[in-house]
């Protein structure tokens, strides 16, 4: 690791091998070579002189690229393309002179974004299942604990662990909707020319339209893509880069509101995320156990849903056929939000898969407002035994009032259940009351909802990738 340089924490910190592999220089620039190996490909199959022997020479290359003669050519000629078509055909001498036949530099750069891009989504669609798959777990292990539920961070009536974790589960199936839709819909350039007009084709064909349509439908087949955008200007349309980053962002929001919720959770000590046994919490405070990879989460899902902004505010000023001012910006804007959503899913994987529950304290919080929340069932009954259901009413709403201020001025326990039994109107005894008192009496549909949520919903998903289940996350700090 070189210490007298700035390197991204992206690549030091959070994102993986495998995502960093495929941002990766090598990456980009053996996918040229296959770009080039599929036009030359299809240019001899349509016809054009170009012999077997050439891209057989140009294939025994594909990936013992000669990166030093590259630098030292980009070095005098200024164009990272040429520089790359000469060292190539360095290699190949008798095919360097049709390397890159009738292509632009877009030809090698946006296919290869288009490819990368895909086989990025990709992974985060299998990370993104991996995820779903052990929420899935936790869901149905924790359907029918009862817990308090919050509105606005304020007590209300009872759910349970499990139906609380499908709501999470429940936003990252719309991401893998949004995602499915997304990789479905990718395709490549093509070979498009200067302009997106194909003119220069039109030379090498002799004016043929069918070959020169079947040229780009070719080079998709050949790269594994079912087609091509049907126009374009020089590059494809950078919509579709707007498109792509608004799916990680839409992700990283998902995993914003979970960690949120495990951040608050941790705070009532309710569940905790997972702590290992040499870790240190603070480096102040020893006995501290800081919900950091939740803050991290939160922290690298910020900067994801504000990078999304700059393919916007790219695609939306690119002038005419094409203008080199997005080259800087998405160079940095495009592979850093897929390293930061990479790091992101690894971290919500690590977190779900060592979720500690606490039933004890969950059940301390419940039952300290579970007498508030059972006061309709208490009055119904005392209306079924002759009361009156609004003098009923008006007098639990005075109790509820003077347990409540029990509780916040003084301290005390809540002794709603006791001023109800010592009230002869309701006519029950404390004993009675208190055997209302079974949460899951007051939980609804939670547990079967989770049930069948999962059944009908996130398990025929699961099933349909279940080759791809199975993966673990290590967190690098």
């Amino acid at each position: 690791m070189a210490t007298d340089r700035y390197e991204s924490p992206l690549g030091q910190r959070y994102a993986s091998k495998e995502m960093q592999y495929i941002f990766s220089q090598d990456k980009k620039f053996r996918t040229w070579r296959r770009l080039w190996i599929a036009l030359a490909e299809a240019e001899h199959e349509l016809g054009l002189p170009i012999t077997e022997e050439q891209i057989a020479e140009l294939k025994e290359h594909q990936d013992d690229i000669n990166y030093d003669v590259a630098r030292e050519r980009e070095a005098l000629v200024r164009h990272d393309v040429m520089s790359h078509v000469y060292a190539y055909g360095v290699q190949c001498p008798n095919a360097k002179g049709i390397i890159h036949l009738g292509a632009t530099s877009c030809y090698v750069g946006d296919n290869t974004d288009l490819i990368i891009m895909t086989e990025a989504l990709q992974l985060i669609r299998k990370k993104l299942l991996n995820v779903m798959n052990e929420l899935a777990k936790f869901a149905d292990a924790q359907k029918s604990q009862p817990t308090l539920a919050f509105t606005h961070f304020q007590p209300a009536q009872p759910t349970t662990v499990g139906k609380r974790a499908s709501l999470w589960l429940m936003e990252l199936k719309l991401d893998y909707d949004d995602i499915c839709h997304m990789i479905d819909s990718m395709r490549l350039l093509g070979s498009k020319g200067t302009t997106g007009t194909q003119a220069s084709f039109m030379e090498l064909f002799d004016g043929d339209h069918q070959k020169i349509r079947r040229l780009d439908e070719m080079i998709a087949e050949k790269m594994g893509f079912p087609g091509v955008y049907p126009v374009s200007g020089q590059t494809y349309s950078r919509k579709v880069d707007t498109r792509v980053l608004n799916i990680l962002a839409g992700i990283a929001a998902s995993a914003h509101k979970f960690s949120n919720d495990i951040r608050l959770l941790q705070h009532l000590k309710e569940i905790e995320e997972p702590f290992e046994k040499n870790q240190i919490g603070s480096s102040a405070m020893a006995y501290k156990r800081n919900p950091m990879r939740s803050e991290r989460i939160a922290s690298l899902a910020r900067y994801v849903m504000v990078d999304a902004m700059n393919p916007a505010i790219t695609s939306a000023t690119q002038w005419f056929e094409r203008t080199l001012d997005d080259s800087a910006n998405k160079r940095l804007s495009v592979p850093e939000a897929f390293l930061a959503v990479d790091g992101i899913l690894d971290l919500y994987l690590n977190v779900v898969d060592g979720l500690v529950v606490y039933p004890k304290v969950i059940e301390k919080h419940l039952m300290a407002e579970l007498p508030f929340m059972a006061t309709e069932n208490i009055m119904m009954d005392a209306v079924k035994n002759g009361g009156d259901r609004q003098e009923l009413h008006e007098k639990i709403r005075v109790l509820s009032m003077e347990a409540g201020r029990n509780v916040k001025e003084f301290g005390l326990d809540n002794n709603l259940l006791e001023l109800i039994a010592a009230d002869p109107a309701f006519g029950t005894t404390l004993e009675e009351l208190k055997a209302k008192l079974d949460p899951s009496l007051y939980v609804g549909r939670a547990p079967e909802q989770v049930t069948e949520f999962l059944a009908e919903v996130i398990q025929p998903i699961l099933d349909e990738h279940a080759e791809e289940l199975g993966m673990t996350a290590e967190i690098n700090v």
